[in-house]
């Protein structure tokens, strides 16, 4: 649930506009665009806040440069933190370039990514290809990440410790009818290296003891996604998510989203999800021997999450073939429900209620 990814972009616009490349056209670049965003996430003792910007702009047909610059200015003040530490402050900044190139029926992209705070820093190269086959009905998309992350610890100069990360994605989204498209998304990361939290710890019989997960992870998830034009400019989608691990976490995500224009300026989008995961091997609330590996990370435990979020787009200006000027808010709201992680301040089982805001405006010219 880190980052809180998983954002949806416009359903009844993107439905529309890949019905519209049906016929024989050739794969075309993504839009020019500029954004700027304003995002507070606030829950379980957690704030994290800062804006985002966002700029895309083509060259000649076919070349397409894009730059992203995001912040997290984060209050830390969660469960792990006032149980075993002190609360912090920190921000976050992070930079993302990338480059498409269009080809005929096919767009490669190479991007690369850097995050930065005070004890982490996380870099990343990624290269990604999509294919148009079957009169543009079929797209094929084939991605590979290598990342690297260097991790550090406030106070104690002599702990340096980093991690490597492969990340392979295979998909295809198909036009089913004129009304219906589908999806499905493979998705499978390799980790290597420092895999924990060098201020988390965990209990065994009562007394904490340092965190110790292995230095290897292989994860795989697999996507399912249906999304439906009901006429009269509305649109639905369905979504399922599954993912397993080596560490023996399996978790399932089932998401469903309507929306909906309300005259020729307002659209209006609602969504709903549920996750439900189980607990790794080594994780216990309260372990009763020293094993090789233990952890008491929350999000290693069983629990479940509701979310319940909704956005609202206003067109401000739109001049046909040449920009268009947009106003978004969306907000979200998540219940965390913990089956076998302790609040230590109660003696009973965890859970807490967090809410994400994003307000942006966003202009296509």
């Amino acid at each position: 649930m880190t980052g809180l990814s998983g954002i949806w972009q416009r359903v009844a616009g993107l439905f529309g506009s890949l019905l519209a490349v049906g016929g024989a056209k050739a794969i075309e670049l993504p839009e020019d665009r500029a954004e700027g965003l304003y995002h507070l996430y606030k829950g379980g003792g957690v704030t994290a806040d800062g804006p985002a910007l966002l700029v895309r702009k083509s060259l000649a047909d076919k070349v397409s440069l894009s730059g992203s610059y995001y912040v997290d200015a984060v209050s830390n003040a969660s469960i792990d933190v006032v149980t075993t530490a002190s609360p912090f402050k920190e921000t976050r900044k992070a930079y993302d370039f990338g480059v498409d190139y269009a080809y005929r029926d096919s767009l490669m992209t190479l991007g690369v990514y850097r995050s930065k705070e005070p004890d982490y820093q996380a870099d990343s190269v990624s290269i990604d290809v999509a294919q148009e086959v079957y009169g543009n009905m079929t797209t094929v998309a084939l991605g590979f990440t290598r990342g690297v992350d260097k991790v550090f610890k406030a106070g104690e100069p002599s702990f340096s410790d980093s991690a490597k990360h492969w990340q392979y994605r295979l998909g295809i989204t198909q036009v089913l009818t004129p009304r219906l498209l589908g999806s499905a998304n493979l998705e499978v990361v390799s980790d290597d290296g420092y895999l924990g939290n060098p201020y988390r710890v965990a209990r065994v019989y009562g007394a904490t003891v340092a965190e110790r997960n292995p230095r290897t992870r292989t994860s795989r998830a697999l996507k399912f996604k249906l999304i439906g034009d009901l006429g009269e400019r509305n649109a639905a989608r369905v979504e399922y998510r599954y993912f397993w691990d080596t560490w023996d976490i399996k978790a399932h995500t089932l998401e469903a989203g309507y929306s909906r224009y309300v005259g020729s300026d307002w659209l209006a989008d609602g969504f709903v999800r549920f996750y439900k995961q189980g607990q790794a091997l080594f994780y216990s609330d309260n372990a009763t021997s020293e094993t090789l590996y233990l952890s008491r990370n929350r999000q290693l435990s069983a629990f479940r999450s509701f979310g319940l979020g909704g956005k609202l787009s206003y067109t401000a200006r739109r001049v046909p073939g040449q920009y268009e000027l947009k106003i978004v808010g969306a907000i979200e709201r998540i219940r965390f429900n913990y089956g076998n992680f302790t609040d230590l301040r109660t003696g009973k089982a965890y859970d807490f209620d967090a809410n994400l805001l994003q307000l942006y405006v966003t202009a296509t010219f």
